[in-house]
């Protein structure tokens, strides 16, 4: 218990950090949020009033530790452009990112270890051979170009998918353009590792016994195999469900993603600061999870406080 307190403990360290960096970079950039606010033809007594009103008349250090005050009470601000409260705005769009999430990560994750248990059994064969090749390639293109080359095909020539937008047919392309390269990545890591697992001398007595293949490489093999997956799946779910910006953008996917890229090109700084602290948020918290997890598929584990 007091090894997870003391990782809750860092985890705030670690937002508090993100939060600074965050604010400090977005004040940095050249930009006047109450000319963002106002207008282009706004004359200098109403972007003074405005400057007032947004607390941008403080000092930095000012301005920051009010809007500490104002996240550890749950207000993140609201957007400069519509007024909306971000934290609505992020939970309005949170639903579309995490169904294209799920639906990306669950069939990549899925397709991924079975792809990897197949040829774990054929290791030098031209079924091993030929996937290491087909996930390298997959792993070469950038995840914008399979996207925009799905669109080509698939939805301008062929007709079958929509161009764009939200619902259930609309979501197979993007989820299949993060799916892919995904599905690739964990098919050659869960490989590597069920290889090495394979080769151990339990391994072989298990199937010495006589115990049945599908028990051993399901049961010991690969329970083992998947450990230094699970945190790459925890940071991969943390990291779809904090927005997938190329993606909904090439997609038109009403998410996080693309609501961050119009806070960028808008200049919206509570915006910005938002959607960057929900995505630390979600990374901190899977990691916390994962640590979990590591003693569920492994119960040798266990933690000491650093």
């Amino acid at each position: 218990m007091m090894v997870f307190l003391s990782r809750f403990a860092w985890s705030m360290v670690t937002l508090l950090g993100v939060t600074f960096l965050a604010f400090t970079v977005a004040f940095v950039i050249p930009s006047d949020p109450a000319r963002t606010v106002a207008g282009p033809k706004a004359d200098r007594q109403t972007l003074a009033t405005i400057r007032q009103e947004l607390g941008l008349d403080q000092t930095l250090p000012v301005q920051y530790f009010r809007y500490l005050g104002r996240v550890v009470h749950g207000d993140l601000g609201r957007s400069y452009l519509t007024r909306q409260n971000v934290l609505d705005a992020i939970i309005d769009r949170l639903p579309a990112t995490a169904f294209l999430a799920l639906a990306s990560f669950l069939p990549s994750a899925l397709l991924g270890i079975a792809v990897a248990c197949v040829t774990a059994r054929r290791q030098g064969t031209t079924t091993d051979l030929a996937v290491l090749i087909g996930s390298l390639l997959l792993l070469s293109i950038p995840t914008f170009w399979v996207g925009l080359l799905l669109l080509y095909v698939f939805a301008y020539r062929l007709h079958l998918f929509p161009l764009g937008g939200f619902g259930i047919p609309n979501v197979v392309l993007p989820a299949c353009t993060l799916g892919l390269g995904t599905a690739a990545y964990y098919a050659r890591l869960v490989h590597t590792n069920l290889r090495e697992v394979l080769q151990q001398e339990y391994v072989r007595t298990a199937l010495a016994k006589g115990l049945s293949p599908l028990r051993v490489y399901g049961k010991h093999a690969l329970r083992n195999a998947l450990i230094p997956l699970t945190t790459l799946l925890g940071l991969d779910l943390a990291g779809l469900l904090s927005g997938v910006v190329l993606t909904e953008t090439v997609f038109n996917w009403p998410g996080l993603g693309r609501l961050a890229v119009e806070a960028v090109f808008n200049q919206d700084i509570p915006v910005i600061m938002g959607t960057v602290l929900f995505s630390a948020f979600l990374v901190v918290a899977v990691n916390i999870i994962v640590d979990g997890l590591y003693l569920l598929i492994d119960p040798r584990i266990r933690y000491r406080p650093s």
